[in-house]
């Protein structure tokens, strides 16, 4: 049977996630002292064991890396105070922060700056959240969706929003919220590139009968990206690797859609891309 191959408009690495491998690799090139990142650079096993073999190790906390050193503050950025712990263990900071977490991280301060309750829509537990909370002080809050907010709320909020959110469910949050908060400041901090994958990956997996998403199982974007593909079409498939690929998978398909994370270089997706050609040659 022949089998056409599409791969969505917008897949793959984001600008956040080169610039941070960028920096990370030019960092090895002139580093004179051991070299750390602070947490997975991106959400990208492989990625990260690449970088491992260039000397660049992933420590967990400041205290980890042992000076004189140089720490890379992952792409999904920190709460400050790490950052204060960081130079208080003697170490030089290189900041990889994605500038849409950025964004995000500025808007939370300046809503708490100004009295609000900070509502974060996110996942408790993401790096990036665990950021923009940071920023927000204590007067924060995160929820995964509306049916998470609390019943009673004050006058003053503010919400913001981790950047590779889906937009309906921000949407959804920020509707509640309008119906029953007083003083309300919304700050939309998803960014260009989700938005554009999300988009491109519906719209690809409605006139494909399978499709495969690429991307570690540890990418919040990538699990969404796969969540979207699987309400378009009836077999969406999350791989990390193309060693994952099966040929059972596209028994009876005509059309496979690919697409890809973030976190996911242009490398892997040719190799998945690769791994499914193959499948059919063996039909």
């Amino acid at each position: 049977m022949k089998r056409e191959i599409l791969i969505a408009e917008h897949a793959g690495a984001c600008y956040g996630v080169n610039r941070a491998l960028e920096i990370a690799q030019d960092n090895a090139v002139s580093a004179e002292v051991p070299l750390y990142t602070l947490g997975p650079l991106i959400h990208n096993p492989q990625v990260v064991s690449q970088l491992e073999a260039k000397g660049i190790r992933a420590v967990e906390t400041p205290e980890e890396a042992d000076p004189p050193a140089t720490l890379i503050i992952r792409s999904h950025g920190v709460p400050p105070e790490v950052i204060e712990r960081a130079r208080g263990c003697g170490l030089d900071i290189v900041d990889a922060t994605c500038p849409y977490v950025s964004k995000a991280q500025h808007a939370a301060a300046k809503l708490a700056g100004e009295g609000r309750l900070v509502i974060v829509v996110g996942e408790k537990g993401h790096p990036e959240v665990e950021g923009i909370v940071g920023h927000a002080g204590d007067n924060a809050l995160i929820v995964a969706s509306a049916a998470e907010l609390p019943a009673t709320l004050p006058e003053k909020v503010g919400v913001v929003v981790q950047t590779t959110q889906a937009h309906a469910t921000f949407d959804a949050v920020v509707a509640d919220l309008k119906a029953r908060v007083r003083d309300l400041s919304v700050a939309d901090t998803i960014c260009l590139a989700t938005q554009e994958r999300q988009k491109a990956a519906a719209a690809l997996a409605d006139t494909v009968d399978a499709m495969v998403v690429v991307g570690g199982r540890n990418s919040g974007n990538t699990r969404r990206l796969h969540e979207i593909c699987r309400a378009h079409c009836g077999r969406a498939f999350h791989v990390e690797t193309a060693d994952e690929v099966q040929p059972s998978w596209f028994e009876d398909c005509r059309r496979i859609g690919v697409t890809a994370g973030a976190s996911t270089p242009a490398a892997q997706i040719d190799e998945v891309v690769a791994r499914i050609r193959a499948c059919g040659e063996r039909v």
